[in-house]
């Protein structure tokens, strides 16, 4: 048998089974992604507590303590900035933000948030509070900061990954 046939076979067998933690990813996937549509749900009936959507609390959050050009805000929350700058129009179209200069870039606007902005911000936050200091004393403070430091090493796992 040549080495090339070899080791072919070998990485078939690696191919065709999963280790024990890549078990237990896989197995993890599933109930990830129903937590995130509790999440999104949960997140869109405290929006509405403020008049908004979840898409529109998270934006009126990223520029709620400094404005921010829509590509920043974009890069942090992982979308694309067509789909922040959308938000971010109706969002100053409803007066809940404003366009400023941005001193660092002439073509690019710093989003703000306005009073009225700041006043639904508040609504939706105190409705936050209430929702996870329910939700959290289910589940347990100490549970959540285990599982908040495994989602943590897990996201940058996932980052180095997709940088491969």
């Amino acid at each position: 048998m040549s080495v090339s046939i070899r080791q072919h076979a070998v990485k078939s067998r690696q191919a065709d089974s999963h280790t024990a933690s890549g078990e237990v990813l896989t197995a993890l996937i599933i109930p990830i992604i129903q937590l995130n549509a509790h999440f999104g749900r949960a997140g869109e009936a405290i929006a509405r507590t403020g008049g908004q959507t979840l898409a529109r609390w998270l934006v009126l959050e990223a520029v709620a303590t400094a404005p921010a050009p829509v590509a920043q805000i974009a890069r942090g929350m992982g979308l694309t900035r067509q789909s922040v700058q959308r938000i971010a129009d109706l969002l100053a179209r409803d007066r809940l933000t404003a366009y400023a200069e941005n001193p660092a870039h002439e073509r690019s606007k710093l989003v703000r948030i306005t009073p009225r902005g700041q006043r639904a911000l508040r609504t939706i936050q105190a409705a936050q509070r209430v929702w996870a200091n329910r939700v959290g004393a289910e589940v347990g403070e100490a549970d959540l900061r285990q599982t908040s430091r495994v989602v943590d090493r897990l996201a940058t796992a996932m980052k180095s990954d997709r940088a491969r």
